[in-house]
């Protein structure tokens, strides 16, 4: 993998992971238009790193109150506000662990299809407009109840399949749930920490009994380029959707899926 092709495939992860607008979709499009080679299980791993980086690092001190919180209530059984918002992180992670394992073979092929990439990315993008607009955005992510939870937890399991985007659909579901705009980003941000760990993990299992060769520049590279985009982009996210709200990302959604059914 040459140094450009690393370096826009790592910016492309970095940028899109967060924003709503579909990272696997993008991640199939751009190498498919464009002729790249398939980048490589190893090189998938590294992106993941560096995006699971950016997120610990930009919410290093939410991360650091939930865990120390969710650990006290190992042992005392109460509950607070941070342990009851480190619950439903994890509790919101079980459909799309559970729903992936069952999945995984339907997902990498079937799903993987461009008309299904423009169905997803049009619909799923009105959806997001629907939800922007309708939505009460009264309510902070430390009000989450477990019905709550878990219905942005499902909701964020249909994510697998290609152009939903994860951030988007959950951001969606909690934006139909009465949160504001930052709320709903937020939860959704730290939500993507234990699925990334997760996707990260079981492509890192399946790169340990891989016998292809690993191109190491291009691994520190990608590590590098989508950690600092992803950073940035948590950061300009959350200041712009408090001013523009997610039309600016509807509108984009809906221009790619008619791009895309336009060269099928």
């Amino acid at each position: 993998m040459d140094t450009l092709h690393a370096v826009l495939l790592a910016l492309l992860q970095g940028l899109t992971e967060f924003l709503p607008i579909s990272s696997s979709g993008h991640l199939i499009l751009v190498p498919r238009f464009l002729g790249w080679p398939d980048q490589g299980l190893a090189f998938d791993v590294a992106v993941h790193v560096g995006t699971l980086t950016a997120v610990l690092l930009y919410f290093r001190q939410d991360v650091q109150k939930l865990t120390r919180s969710w650990l006290a209530s190992l042992f005392t059984r109460r509950l607070d506000e941070h342990s009851r918002l480190a619950w439903g992180v994890l509790l919101g992670t079980i459909p799309v662990g559970l729903v992936g394992l069952a999945m995984s073979d339907v997902v990498s092929t079937a799903l993987r299809d461009l008309r299904v990439i423009a169905a997803t990315t049009i619909g799923f993008g009105l959806l997001l407009g629907a939800a922007d607009f309708l939505g009460k955005r009264s309510r902070d992510e430390h009000s989450l109840t477990l019905k709550d939870v878990m219905l942005i937890g499902v909701a964020q399991a249909m994510a697998l399949v290609p152009g939903t985007s994860r951030s988007g659909i959950t951001m969606t579901a909690a934006l139909l749930l009465g949160l504001t705009r930052e709320a709903a980003a937020r939860f959704s941000f730290l939500l993507s920490i234990p699925v990334i760990v997760l996707a990260g993990g079981l492509e890192g299992l399946e790169l340990l009994h891989s016998t292809s060769a690993v191109d190491w520049n291009a691994i520190f590279l990608g590590t590098a380029v989508s950690a600092v985009s992803a950073y940035l982009c948590i950061h300009f996210f959350l200041k712009l959707i408090g001013r523009a709200g997610m039309w600016p990302f509807v509108i984009y959604r809906l221009l790619l899926g008619v791009a895309i059914i336009a060269v099928l």
